[in-house]
Parts: structure tokens; sequence; C-alpha cells
């Protein structure tokens, strides 16, 4: 049993189980029947996703040091309450069943799903 960080659009693996979208919109052009059978997501979860402000501040972080600002603060707004549970229970999950989180973004490295991998690890999730 673990989480899997992917790139929503990506083929899914086999057993990678329920596949959670972590972004701020859904994709566009595209119908809600169809975002399971696209590879999209199965399950639509913006709340573990950066406010739209600070998007439009990771969409612009073309160097290091803006990416560290940006990651600062979304590690800042994943410490709110609710965001902190829901990252907590993913961790608890993935001890009980399969599931993958993802965004759209193709480099990892630079996309909101590797502060979430970190997150996530320190909860203690089984991570692949």
């Amino acid at each position: 049993m673990t989480i899997r960080i992917v790139r929503l659009g990506s083929p899914r693996e086999q057993g990678e189980g329920l596949r959670i979208g972590t972004v701020r919109r859904p994709p566009r052009g595209v119908r809600k029947e169809e975002y399971a059978s696209k590879d999209i997501y199965d399950v639509w979860f913006p709340n573990l996703s950066p406010s739209e402000e600070l998007l439009k501040e990771a969409k612009a972080a073309d160097d290091a040091r803006a990416w560290q600002l940006f990651k600062r603060k979304f590690v800042a707004e994943m410490k709110r309450p609710d965001a902190s549970r829901e990252l907590d229970l993913l961790a608890a999950l993935s001890h009980q069943s399969d599931m993958s989180i993802g965004c759209y973004c193709e480099d990892e490295a630079r996309c909101h799903r590797s502060v979430l991998r970190e997150l996530l690890a320190q909860r203690g999730a089984k991570l692949r």
C-alpha cells in the first residue's frame, strides 16, 4: 500500500489505485465524465493545491530563489489546520490502500507535488 506522486494525464501504472487531482482547476476542454478514462484523475481535491495567488507565483518562479520562496509559502498554507489534517489522513490511508496524487506540471521538481511528497513523507506516508 502506497501513495504514488504522478503527473495527471500520464498513463496509469498497474496498482496505482485511486488517482487524486491536487490541482486548483479541472482540465479545460474535457468533460467531467472523461477525467478518469483520460487518466487525469478520479477525484478532484483542490484543497491540497496552492492558492490562486500562490499558483501565479509558482508559474512565475524562474530561478531557485523564487522557487524556494514559493515552496516556503506553500508549506505555510499546508500547515493550516484543514490542510494539515487532510495530509495526515492521506498519510494514514497510505498504510491501508494504494492511491496516487498529482498535478499537471511536466517537471515534478518545479511543481507543488514535490512539496506534497515531502510533507507526506514527514507524516510517515508510504510513498512509492
